[in-house]
């Protein structure tokens, strides 16, 4: 039962990886889009800039605004990164230090902390659940999920195959819900940083007085 919830979880995996790579490939049949306007700054340091300074949430105004959402955001990311691990580790069968595994489960919790005050707040703050498609509580719970059992598989063995079915699910709903972000995230943030770096607004400069 175990070894044919293992080629599952592998399985899925695989087609999430395959889907997400195809959706990806598939932006290009849109074509590139010709710039006229002589470059003004360095593309590169555009996307230094996207992916590290302009990560910080004082560099942008919905994060700047809304601190608990961004640390409750990252906190979820670090949980969801752990678990992850976690699972990998059970399925090539790594094994961790007792040391290691209570910091898993610390992320864990923090994660699921995370993911759950965000859920609280999609579903009880108007404004933001009026915005809201079924899609954004599905991720949501079922990340949440994941992580739950996670943290659990940590104290009892017996709940492999649970945990498994969960990441399955996980895997499988990755390429057709708003999870597929994990992705294209990154690719967004490339091309931001190589259109905004190339017309030298980003980085920002210093004015000094």
């Amino acid at each position: 039962m175990l070894s044919l919830l293992r080629f599952g979880v592998i399985s899925s995996f695989l087609f999430a990886i395959i889907s997400l790579s195809i959706l990806a490939l598939k932006t290009f049949s849109f074509g590139k889009k010709t710039l006229y306007a002589k470059p003004r700054g360095a593309a590169k340091k555009g996307v230094l800039y996207a992916f590290g300074r302009g990560m910080l949430p004082w560099e942008k105004e919905s994060s700047s605004k809304h601190l608990p959402t961004y640390v409750s955001g990252m906190l979820y990311h670090a949980g969801i990164f752990a678990a992850l691990f976690y699972l990998l580790s059970l399925i090539f069968s790594l094994e961790l230090s007792n040391l290691f595994i209570d910091l898993l489960q610390f992320l864990f919790f923090l994660g699921y902390l995370g993911g759950f005050t965000l859920l609280f707040k999609r579903i009880f703050l108007p404004t933001l659940r009026k915005i809201s498609c079924p899609d954004d509580f599905a991720a949501n719970i079922i990340v949440d999920l994941f992580l739950i059992f996670a943290f659990v598989h940590t104290y009892l063995a017996r709940a492999t195959p649970l945990f498994y079915l969960v990441a399955i699910v996980v895997f499988l709903y990755i390429p057709v819900g708003k999870i597929r972000h994990c992705i294209f995230f990154f690719y967004t943030r490339i091309l931001f940083g190589l259109f905004y770096g190339r017309r030298g607004v980003l980085p920002p400069k210093i004015h000094k007085i």
